[in-house]
């Protein structure tokens, strides 16, 4: 495998089906998504253009994703009320972008997935890649939950930003700062004596404070 290849494999481990696991084991539903990425060195040959752009695929795949999740909550005995999305890093940009481009579904679409809503429920940006620049938030813009290191100096104050763009917009939110940490902990950390490795468990805690988890 390519380095590009071997770093993303361990970003999907890391960032996604580490994170699921542990939500599974805590009986929170978890859906792994592998997006269409817009710099995608590890399957684009060098000096040729790359498919796909940022503000286009990985959001569009992002709202697909949580139409899917409703179109089959029956099934997979999901709420299709509680359907949030999270994002690391660059797919906190997706998850964003996903969470303020929403729309209600089309009634009379042919394809019953599109016939769904694409509002998250909630949004959980850890660590997140934001859009350069202002931005507007909606009025349905879902309830946030925030999570980065201090020392992870690009991530630290976008993050803290954001959470004062959700306030003055009243949007729920919960932002953690944790002193070290850096960049790319994931759910798992090689220091689990630093209070950072706790973040998950403050995710739990929101969620059910955000009314969430109730039978």
């Amino acid at each position: 495998l390519s380095p590009e290849a071997r770093d993303a494999l361990q970003k999907i481990d890391r960032e996604g089906y580490d994170v699921a696991r542990w939500l599974a084991d805590r009986g929170i539903a978890a859906f792994v998504l592998k997006y269409r990425l817009a710099r995608d060195t590890a399957n684009t040959a060098a000096g040729k253009p790359q498919p796909y752009k940022i503000d286009n695929e990985p959001r569009a795949d992002a709202l697909r994703a949580v139409r899917l999740i409703r179109s089959r909550a029956a099934e997979w005995g999901v709420n299709p009320d509680r359907v949030g999305i999270m994002g690391f890093s660059a797919g906190g940009f997706s998850a964003l972008a996903a969470a303020i481009h929403t729309d209600a579904g089309k009634a009379d679409a042919t394809d019953p997935v599109e016939r769904q809503s694409s509002r998250a429920s909630f949004q959980a940006l850890i660590y997140a890649e934001l859009p350069r620049g202002d931005y507007e938030l909606p009025k349905d813009t879902p309830p946030a939950f925030l999570a980065v290191a201090f020392d992870d100096t690009p991530k630290a104050a976008p993050l803290t930003n954001y959470l004062l763009k959700l306030k003055a917009a009243n949007i729920p939110s919960e932002l953690h700062v944790y002193t070290h940490g850096g960049h790319g902990f994931g759910v798992r950390t090689d220091r689990p004596n630093l209070p950072i490795s706790g973040w998950p468990v403050r995710f739990q805690e929101w969620l059910g404070d955000m009314g969430m988890l109730k039978k």
